[in-house]
């Protein structure tokens, strides 16, 4: 049965239940570690990839806000071809060809983001580290709920991400990204990487039941 906000102790800003707090990244250490030895095949396999389909430069980096709002580059497999950006639109999904689609549908290309993670600067589960200029986007300056969605460290999968994720409009995945915030468990980030290994099976899907929930606390 779907875990959704709602289920365990609110989060407030600044402060928050011990998981939260403490032992959330002890266990983002811990899988981390387990699973980077792992993954550095499949990062080599897919620079390897890159290298021969698109050509040079194989890395992507990007400033990305993370904990607090501040800022750092995320290094990323490469899936573009070189041309304007336009984060979510249709000249992203023209510059993406079949390889870069087969990269980001089974997440190789975010790899990389395993050592972020040990750094500290991404969790396993939270809110997507995005853009500044998208964040701005989602909502007007000052507005209480951008605090929010920056109390945790982003996240690596999410639950605006397992809800809907390109699926859904801005306002819906901050409200759910909001939610997730307020709502913060083990429980919650166990069904959340569930979902996820779903997502990567079967492709997003809107969770109206969720969103609807979400927009509900706003």
């Amino acid at each position: 049965m779907p875990c959704g906000p709602g289920q365990g102790k609110p989060l407030g800003m600044g402060e928050g239940t011990l998981y939260a707090r403490r032992v959330k990244r002890w266990l983002d250490i811990c899988l981390a570690s387990v699973l980077l030895p792992a993954a550095l095949p499949l990062l080599a396999a897919g620079a390897a990839l890159v290298w021969l389909g698109l050509g040079r430069p194989v890395l992507f980096r990007q400033r990305r806000a993370g904990l607090r709002g501040q800022a750092w580059d995320m290094t990323k497999l490469r899936t573009m071809r070189d041309g304007p950006m336009l984060v979510g639109g249709a000249v992203d999904r023209a510059r993406t060809p079949p390889l870069g689609r087969i990269l980001r549908r089974a997440k190789i290309d975010e790899l990389f983001q395993l050592f972020d993670v040990l750094a500290g600067r991404l969790s396993f589960v939270g809110p997507r580290a995005l853009p500044p200029e998208v964040v701005v986007r989602m909502a007007p300056e000052g507005d209480p709920r951008l605090a929010l969605r920056h109390a945790v460290r982003p996240g690596l999968t999410g639950w605006a991400q397992v809800c809907g994720g390109t699926l859904l409009t801005d306002p819906e995945k901050l409200a759910l990204d909001c939610a997730y915030v307020r709502h913060v468990s083990l429980r919650h980030d166990l069904v959340i990487l569930w979902r996820t290994v779903g997502v990567l099976l079967r492709g997003e899907a809107r969770d109206e039941a969720a969103l609807r929930r979400a927009q509900a606390e706003t």
